[in-house]
């Protein structure tokens, strides 16, 4: 068998064992598996007639005996295929896992099983899942990864003085400057961020309702409204401090600052403004989403800007805890204080983070390297970066998992999450075969896709089933 064909099945493999995962973590399965009577074929037990929750049942071992089947065709492809010690040991460990993953499910399906021993049958589960991914990562790595690439050891960012100063705007009416100034301030808020960060703390929202008071109006519009302050006013504090690193890279050298159509006293009034507007919105809300929303800003501006972009490879990863705080706020908006599910919800977001964002820098690996950003791609390779991604994509699919076992989202979420996770894993595959910018923007554009229909899913479940 080619090592195309065998990486084509890995890849459907995990996505077999994943799907099983998420359903499995549902509450829609606990409750089939209630009118389940026997094993392995199902019965109606006590009398109960033919039900939805029964074809569930029904269903679940049906995927779970094709997914089993696959993933033994898989590992036999995988050692008949040129593949490398450890992948081999991975498939082995997936298929090993798996028949112990079935008694699991036996016993938790026949016996009034204890709460460890459902965990431990997902668990289980899990462990099959990343040791396909694993597999999947390592057997890419091995047939795209380029053995002479040369990463940069010793970034050195060009001084900001080598560097023309960008000539001042001239305009030929008081009105068309009065609207590019306009349109400036609003390039200054980053609003491009606004719409899937909203979304974040609304689906923050959303869930805290399902345990929490009944989600008002009054609470939505000073949440969102502060948070689209916030990360304004976060935005733009960005643009003053990456101003002369700004004019040297291509996809930032037309920045407002980078261009001097904003002065750098007036951004910072302006950054200074809509952090108070945004605290002042907080408050209304609750003490706790303020300091939240003030600890975002000051992430963002200062240590993610300042202190972790600059100085550390890891600065994609850490600063995800950025994006992910809108969640937090979310949910602490309408319960006080800060929950389970909520941080939850955040570290599906703060996972997610690398697998979007890495496949931007691989876009424009050059363009950092030329600002001195010790990116992913510059310093540890485009190889490297690809397998993080991958990496990171299994963890952001196994935290979704979690957070549908550790809430009531039922078959929207699960859907969503099989789908769009499916969709994000087909692009990341291709984009360590075709290695090109294109390439890097289709997985890019899949990550938002994928997080953006979660968030719309855990809204729809938590406020409509």
């Amino acid at each position: 068998m080619s090592t195309t064909r065998f990486t084509r099945l890995l890849a459907a493999s995990a996505v077999g064992v994943y799907l099983l995962v998420v359903v499995g973590a549902t509450a829609a399965l606990a409750d089939a598996a209630a009118v389940c009577g026997s094993w392995p074929l199902c019965t109606p037990g006590g009398g109960a007639t033919l039900t939805p929750a029964f074809a569930v049942a029904v269903g679940h071992r049906a995927v779970a005996a094709v997914v089993g089947l696959l993933v033994l065709v898989t590992a036999v492809a995988g050692y008949r295929a040129e593949t490398s010690r450890r992948v081999k040991a991975s498939l082995l460990t997936a298929v090993a896992l798996y028949p112990t993953q079935v008694v699991f499910g036996a016993f938790v399906a026949v016996t009034d099983a204890p709460a460890v021993l459902s965990a431990g049958h997902l668990l289980i589960a899990v462990g099959i899942f990343g040791s396909l991914l694993l597999a999947l990562a390592w057997q890419l790595e091995r047939e795209t990864g380029d053995d002479d690439e040369s990463p940069v050891a010793d970034l050195e960012p060009d001084l900001p003085g080598e560097v023309p100063p960008a000539p001042t705007p001239s305009y030929d009416s008081f009105a068309e400057r009065g609207r590019a100034t306009l349109w400036a301030y609003f390039q200054l808020t980053k609003p491009r961020l606004m719409w899937l960060l909203c979304l974040v703390a609304g689906a923050g929202m959303a869930l805290a309702s399902t345990v929490g008071p009944e989600l008002g109006v009054r609470t939505v519009l000073y949440t969102l409204g502060g948070g689209v302050l916030a990360i304004g006013a976060s935005g733009t504090f960005n643009h003053v401090l990456e101003r002369d690193v700004d004019r040297k890279m291509d996809r930032t050298s037309d920045r407002p600052l980078a261009t001097h159509e904003v002065p750098v006293p007036n951004a910072l009034v302006f950054g200074l403004v809509l952090a108070a507007l945004s605290l002042v919105a907080f408050w209304q809300v609750n003490l706790l989403a303020a300091v939240l929303g003030l600890t975002a800003i000051v992430f963002y501006s200062v240590v993610y800007t300042l202190l972790l972009k600059p100085n550390t490879v890891q600065n994609t990863v850490i600063g995800g805890a950025a994006g992910a705080l809108p969640a937090l706020i979310g949910w602490v908006a309408v319960t006080g204080e800060v929950g389970v599910a909520g941080v939850a919800l955040a570290a599906v977001v703060f996972l997610w983070t690398p697998a979007h964002f890495y496949n931007l820098a691989l876009a424009y690996k050059d363009d950092y390297e030329r600002g001195g950003f010790p990116m992913m791609p510059v310093v540890r390779g485009e190889t490297v970066t690809r397998k993080h991604i991958l990496y990171y994509l299994g963890a952001t699919l196994v935290g979704a998992a979690a957070l549908a076992a550790l809430t009531g989202l039922g078959w929207l979420y699960a859907g969503t999450t099989v789908a769009f996770g499916a969709v994000f894993l087909w692009t990341v595959v291709r984009l360590h075969r075709e290695q090109t910018e294109r390439a890097a923007f289709r997985a890019f554009h899949a990550s938002n896709a994928y997080l953006g229909m979660l968030l719309v899913a855990i809204v729809v479940d938590s406020l409509v089933f």
